[in-house]
């Protein structure tokens, strides 16, 4: 049980974290004064405080995806920047093509759970392929990016329940863990 809360409220603060530093970098290109970023980091850090201490975003119970259902998003990354990058069609099309085909899966046999559990993973996974080249140099990049992508989407389960954008800010954290660690590596 301890080991579950650990895990959910390592997921919740990484994710927090992730979202606060965007925030304030941001604040920070478009308003270069200092007062204006502690004012708007302060009231960001508040809203996320108060919302997750006030909203019910979570189930008491602890569970998580399954790996067979999570290994589809590195998959989805993969084949969004391959559509993105080499055949040069773009990431909002690229990302329209694959969620579109990945909605198709459950048809396949309309009595599998699995294969309705599969749209969500290669939609989240999609998200981290339409990166910028920029911020995904290489393909090698895409798939260590869509695996702590997965990673999350794996943890979350459970976790903010209700609220829009999860599978974005899952393959944003999964892009920007991969962006930190590259960063220190290189």
């Amino acid at each position: 049980m301890r080991k579950h809360k650990a895990i959910r409220f390592l997921m919740v603060i990484t994710v927090v974290f992730v979202l606060i530093t965007f925030l304030t970098m941001i604040v920070k290109e478009h308003y270069g004064t200092n007062t204006t970023i502690i004012i708007t980091a302060i009231f960001i850090i508040l809203t996320l405080l108060l919302g997750y201490r006030y909203l019910d975003l979570h189930h008491e119970d602890y569970a998580y995806e399954r790996v067979a259902v999570v290994i589809w998003v590195p998959i989805g990354a993969v084949l969004c920047y391959l559509l993105n990058v080499n055949a040069g069609l773009g990431p909002i099309l690229s990302m329209g093509i694959v969620g579109t085909l990945a909605s198709f899966a459950p048809s396949l046999n309309k009595n599998s759970n699995y294969l309705k559990q599969i749209p969500a993973s290669i939609y989240c996974g999609a998200f981290v392929g339409m990166s910028s080249v920029d911020t995904t140099p290489n393909i090698g990049f895409v798939l260590a990016a869509g695996t702590l992508a997965g990673l999350f989407f794996m943890i979350s389960k459970n976790l903010f329940l209700g609220v829009g954008g999860k599978l974005g800010t899952m393959a944003f954290a999964g892009v920007t863990m991969a962006t930190l660690i590259y960063w220190i590596i290189v």
